[in-house]
């Protein structure tokens, strides 16, 4: 079952939009669901349905609501591509992630056990970072996150257990910048890195063309049991 709830800000008195999508059965725990630079649309629904149906509740909190509300952009369509270039320069990254914090604070109340973890893609996954860094989220996941070498100084604040999801050939993140994560993070007590040798940036997708059925599901199945062990 899935609908729209709306979310306080932390210092409110605003609020924001989050798709939902809720199990069967009563959830032990929550997974926020952080939108690509295109919004919350069908393919970010779609990771918030799949999650559901693994048993946990999820949800995915519209993050660029004070620019435009409701923005679904498709990434295959080029004037669509441009508005979310347009859109992520615009974003103010620290006000998403105390967003993406009220979202986690309103999850916890959901669940039997409190538990709330992130899992982010393109700028979620760099923002999924700086939830590890900044929140105190149970797990989180990141798939090709950008930009993330800048914010490795951030990364002793980081207290839970994170995953980063890194395609080699990402048009995004060049091979400077992903040896610059490895350098940074290897050693972290706290951080995985997997790398998925050949494939570009948005490998994982739902829909279009970017998806690469064998890579997403391996990376998939590393989130879902990552998840599992922290989680339930």
């Amino acid at each position: 079952m899935s609908e729209t709830l709306n979310i306080t800000t932390l210092d409110g008195p605003d609020t924001f939009d989050a798709y939902i999508a809720r199990p069967a059965a009563e959830p032990k725990s929550a997974i926020i669901v952080i939108q690509e630079i295109f919004g919350v649309n069908a393919g970010i629904r779609r990771k918030c349905d799949r999650l559901a149906e693994e048993g946990y509740l999820a949800m995915s909190p519209d993050l660029f609501w004070r620019i435009e509300r409701g923005v679904e952009l498709d990434p295959d369509i080029e004037p669509e591509f441009q508005r979310a270039l347009e859109l992520m320069g615009k974003l103010n990254q620290d006000a998403a992630v105390r967003d993406i914090e009220a979202t986690i604070r309103h999850a916890r109340t959901l669940t039997d056990s409190g538990k709330v973890g992130a899992v982010g893609y393109c700028l979620g996954g760099r923002l999924a970072y700086m939830t590890a860094a900044r929140t105190d989220s149970d797990a989180t996941v990141g798939y090709y996150g950008v930009g993330i070498d800048e914010l490795l100084r951030e990364k002793d604040a980081i207290a839970h257990p994170l995953m980063l999801h890194i395609p080699t050939e990402d048009g995004f993140v060049d091979k400077d910048t992903q040896k610059a994560m490895h350098e940074g993070l290897d050693d972290h007590p706290k951080v995985t890195l997997y790398d998925y040798e050949g494939l570009d940036h948005g490998f994982a997708t739902e829909f279009g063309k970017r998806r690469d059925e064998e890579a997403a599901q391996l990376a998939d199945k590393r989130t879902a049991e990552f998840f599992r062990k922290h989680l339930l």
